[in-house]
């Protein structure tokens, strides 16, 4: 019997666990929010924060981009070409990079870059109790670390994640073009024809949501973090793991929710 209640038990202690983080990151989000609306405001950390997450990502977001449209429009052509249906190239890469690829791609890379550097800095801030001080000087830390973050992300994912798409479809074209034997100017209007405003709304929502995710992420961690070298570790890794099964997770829903037969 014990054999049996033993493994429960556990996978009961598990689920207990989860949920109660769950309920933490819930409560810490919505006290976030709560922050971002109200007084008093740092602009200065906000636009440091929109440089770090928006402009310094750039770099990353495009050329996860290029490649992954130039390796798109390779493999369905190579596909189709099994079926006859080689044409349908610009109108897969075109939805395949809005709908899914470039919100989730885009996320990820934030997650892996954006996530794991405010983790890491605000655990460190913890570890040498530079929060402390923060509190001494009647400043919260929640409207002066936290708050310009999330806000950040909320601004600028959505935009990487346009730049990211219309990169992607680039990416697509430009193999198409040169590699593929497509005429341009059909290429271009097959891609235009295609896509519908659904699609570029979801692609955007998807993107301030999974922005929202890795900042929030991020943030959790860091001021969760437990004391010295092996915390600031822990916090590290721990953000970015969650983050990206949170915006995988946050993807299916959105897109249930947006294209929902």
């Amino acid at each position: 019997m014990t054999l049996i209640l033993s493994p429960l038990a556990a996978l009961g202690r598990k689920t207990l666990a989860a949920l109660a983080m769950l309920g933490r990151i819930t409560l810490f989000s919505l006290s976030t929010f709560s922050h971002i609306l109200r007084p008093p405001f740092y602009p200065r950390e906000v636009f440091n924060a929109l440089m770090q997450v928006g402009w310094l990502s750039l770099p990353v977001v495009g050329l996860t981009a290029i490649f992954t449209g130039g390796a798109l429009a390779l493999q369905i052509y190579s596909g189709g070409a099994r079926f006859n249906a080689e044409a349908v190239v610009p109108q897969i890469v075109a939805i395949g990079m809005v709908r899914e690829l470039g919100p989730v791609l885009v996320g990820l890379m934030i997650a892996a870059r954006v996530t794991s550097s405010i983790a890491a800095e605000i655990a460190t801030m913890k570890v040498t109790e530079q929060i402390d001080a923060l509190v001494t000087l009647s400043t919260h830390p929640m409207k002066y670390l936290v708050a310009p973050r999330v806000l950040a992300a909320l601004i600028t994912v959505p935009l990487l994640v346009g730049v990211g798409d219309i990169i992607g479809i680039l990416g697509g074209y430009t193999v198409g073009v040169q590699n593929l034997g497509f005429n341009a100017a059909t290429y271009i209007q097959n891609t235009v024809d295609f896509l519908e405003p659904l699609d570029i709304v979801s692609s955007l929502v998807k993107g301030a949501v999974f922005g929202v995710i890795a900042a929030v992420m991020g943030c959790y961690y860091g001021m969760n973090s437990g004391r010295g070298a092996q915390g600031v570790g822990r916090a590290t890794k721990g953000s970015v793991q969650a983050a990206a099964i949170l915006i995988l997770a946050a993807n299916f829903l959105l897109t249930g929710v947006f294209f929902s037969v």
